[in-house]
């Protein structure tokens, strides 16, 4: 009998997520997207680009582990109104034994002007004990595969940044 050769999943520079809608129920009483469901929305496409990495839902019910935020910068460049269709591109800027450093913009899926950025580092998180651990080797592999493919990109203008007031004069 012979075994199906596993490959390591081929990356796109950065990864695209799928197109993805704001919805009616997420507008504020200012008339835009609450700034809660931008996060979702990364998050969803955080969901769908780590699972090419084998971080997906299987893996927290398979092998009790996943990845939980530890830090994030959010920006908030454009308002987004109802109905407004949207992808999120998610760039791997590093990661180690433990942690995921990443880089995402919210576009508008057809105009493509970004409305949010995030900057995110994430901790590999071993479910039954509820603290940070290695991650398997598979899975670094599959980090280490999309990294490369993301070495090509430059680095994002606004990564690193912090929150400040500007010095009046």
């Amino acid at each position: 009998m012979s075994r199906a050769i596993q490959h390591p999943p081929m990356f796109f520079a950065p990864f695209v997520s799928s197109v993805m809608t704001v919805e009616p129920g997420w507008i504020d009483y200012n008339g835009h997207l609450n700034m809660a469901y931008y996060n979702l929305l990364i998050d969803r496409a955080v969901d769908e680009a780590f699972a090419l990495c084998g971080l997906g839902p299987d893996y927290v019910k398979e092998r009790n582990g996943s990845f939980f935020t530890a830090e994030i910068h959010v920006r908030y460049l454009r308002e987004l109104p109802v109905l407004t269709p949207v992808r999120t591109t998610i760039h791997l800027i590093d990661y180690d034994e433990k942690r995921i450093h990443f880089f995402a913009e919210l576009c508008h899926a057809t105009e493509a002007w970004i409305s949010a950025t995030s900057e995110q580092l994430a901790l590999h998180m071993d479910m039954g004990t509820r603290r940070v651990a290695p991650f398997p080797d598979d899975i670094l592999t599959g980090l280490a595969a999309m990294k490369a493919a993301h070495s090509v990109l430059p680095a994002p203008e606004a990564i690193g940044r912090k929150i400040a007031m500007r010095l009046r004069s």
